[in-house]
Parts: C-alpha cells; structure tokens; sequence
C-alpha cells in the first residue's frame, strides 16, 4: 500500500528543489515537466496533463478539465504562475479532487520568492471514504 503522506512529503520537497534551482519566472508547462521528472526520479508515478470528464447525468462530458499532475493516482498537483493565489484556484483543485476522487491535492504557485509561501495543500476526507461520488475513474 502507497503511504500517502510519503508522496505528499515528496511533492514538497521536489516544488523546493526545483524552485530553488530555477527561481521564479518560468512557464507554468516548465515547473510542471521539472517537477514530475523530481517525482519520476523518486519512483512516484507521476502523469501530466491528465484528461478529467466531468460526468452529467448519463453524459460523459469532455469540458477541457486537464489535471497537470497525478501521482499514484492519490495526489493532484496544479500549477500556477501568478502574482497571487485567488479562491478560483482554490475551487478548481477541490472541484478536481471531487470529479477524480482524489483525497489529497496541492496548489502549487511557482511566482513566489521562496517556494514555501507558494504551497497550499488540500485535503478531503483523508481518513475516511468520500461523500461525492466518484465520477471518474482514473485508473
């Protein structure tokens, strides 16, 4: 069983190590790519730019919803350059936690002078089971 705490752990460490190495100013694609590979290199399985449907009653809805990373197919990261975080950011990762069925997610703003003040980390129902419905599969 995959310690999600031990990903979590890793999505931290490798959002500092990549900042620390490239600074702020960079694409949001850049970070993004940087950071999987960290990942990857700890042995985390970590996709990018995964599709996500949003389910509509019977319909399968392909609304451009694009998760920019999944690790072990428990932990979102989404990625932003901006001057601050909005709550529009905040939404769109626990509404992609809520669509995959995802526990755990970050928010990661890379425009930052230290990376620390750039992490944001969300969590829904880590103990126990959901109480959305699980929309998507992601497996």
């Amino acid at each position: 069983m995959v310690d999600i705490e031990a990903i979590a752990t890793d999505v931290v460490d490798c959002a500092i190590k990549v900042h620390k190495a490239l600074g702020p100013g960079l694409l949001e694609s850049a970070y993004q790519h940087c950071h999987a590979y960290e990942l990857k290199k700890r042995g985390w399985d970590a996709e990018t730019e995964i599709k996500l449907p949003l389910i509509y009653e019977d319909q399968k809805i392909d609304a451009g919803y694009k998760i920019d990373t999944l690790i072990n197919k428990l932990v979102i990261v989404e990625n932003k350059v901006v001057e601050s975080l909005l709550p529009v950011h905040e939404a769109q990762v626990l509404t992609y936690m809520k669509l995959s069925g995802c526990k755990l997610g970050f928010l990661l703003n890379w425009n930052v002078p230290l990376m620390k003040q750039g992490i944001k980390r969300f969590v829904l129902n880590l103990s126990g089971e959901t109480p959305y419905p699980k929309r998507f599969s992601l497996v």
